[in-house]
């Protein structure tokens, strides 16, 4: 699978190659040489350059993002960690397995963590490990419903799709589940890569075609592709904007704020005590202020300017890692 350096294309060639494949990765038998034919690029070519990505820490893996409600549990929590400790309590949150993003704020509330597990008493016991851990109460926050979320995002800033529809979400089926657990792993880089992974389960390579097909089209499936680390192309200058609404408000706004540009993410969670909002959106950028401006043109695009409302930028990445909805992450 090797290939000279020569043969690869080269950085600026291959950013922009990089990011047209963070979705739509055919679903064919050999989906690298798919990728690669339109240019000019074998799928041994196509391979070393995802490789290489992987390698470098640009792409985290070659594989699926799960639709909200497809399978697991998911949650957003924070903590209030006293000044000087933050270095501390960051190390016991990247320790805990299921912990998949962890991110320092600028807020009282100033390390946010995201954890994933296979059922929700399996995630409520990974949080409880943490908060005896540091002897700290987290903020606990299950995302209710999502109105744009993790399609990839363009990485020149030029991203100005609309977001998709809010689709039912099928849940993978328990027969299923072990293709998932497989999938959110991310695939190989092999010329047939549905085969091998489907072959340790005794599944055809059709077979997993099929399934993986039928998932995107029931939303199961919200993106197939790389899934790139935005922060090392540069993208470091993120921002999450949470409000204040009343109940009966949250899903117009939340549409609104997901159809502006520069919006990357957009959803609903809970509330908590102590934490009155339930309506987040995210803005990823190079530089704050133009990440500032986005925000406040959505913020009076969206009708949202004058409601109860926090930004919180980002000031240091401590982990990111791909979620585990469908396996047992390694302790």
């Amino acid at each position: 699978m090797d290939m000279p350096a020569a043969a690869l294309p080269a950085a600026r060639e291959t950013r922009a190659l990089l990011n047209a494949w963070q979705r739509d990765l055919p679903l064919v038998a050999r989906p690298y040489d798919a990728l690669g034919a339109p240019h000019g690029l074998s799928g041994a070519q196509v391979r070393a350059v995802l490789q290489r990505a992987l390698d470098g820490g640009q792409a985290s893996r070659i594989g699926a993002v799960f639709g909200v409600g497809a399978g697991g549990a998911g949650m957003l929590c924070a903590l209030r960690v006293p000044a000087g400790e933050l270095e501390r309590v960051a190390r016991i949150v990247d320790a805990e397995p299921g912990v998949n993003h962890n991110y320092a704020r600028e807020h009282a509330f100033n390390l946010w963590f995201v954890a994933t597990a296979t059922d929700d008493a399996r995630l409520q016991a990974s949080v409880d490990r943490i908060e005896r851990a540091t002897g700290l109460a987290a903020l606990r926050l299950p995302m209710r419903r999502a109105y744009r979320i993790d399609l990839g995002f363009d990485l020149d800033g030029a991203d100005d799709a609309a977001p998709q529809a809010a689709l039912p979400v099928t849940p993978v089926s328990d027969a299923l589940r072990p293709l998932a657990a497989r999938l959110e792993q991310g695939l190989a880089l092999v010329e047939r890569p549905f085969a091998a992974l489907g072959a340790p389960l005794g599944l055809t390579e059709a077979e997993v075609i099929a399934a993986l097909a039928e998932w995107c089209e029931r939303g199961t499936l919200r993106r197939l592709g790389v899934v790139l680390r935005h922060h090392e192309f540069g993208i470091s200058a993120n921002a999450m904007t949470v409000f204040e609404l009343p109940e009966s408000e949250v899903d117009a706004a939340g549409e609104r704020l997901a159809a502006q540009p520069g919006v990357t993410l957009c959803y609903r969670r809970e509330s908590a005590p102590g934490w009155p909002y339930t309506l987040y959106c995210m803005v990823h950028g190079r530089e704050r202020g133009a990440v500032r401006a986005l925000i406040d043109a959505a913020l009076r695009n969206a009708g949202l300017a004058d409601r109860r409302h926090e930004v919180l930028f980002s000031t240091r990445r401590f982990k990111q890692t791909g979620a585990r909805y469908f396996s047992e992450p390694a302790s």
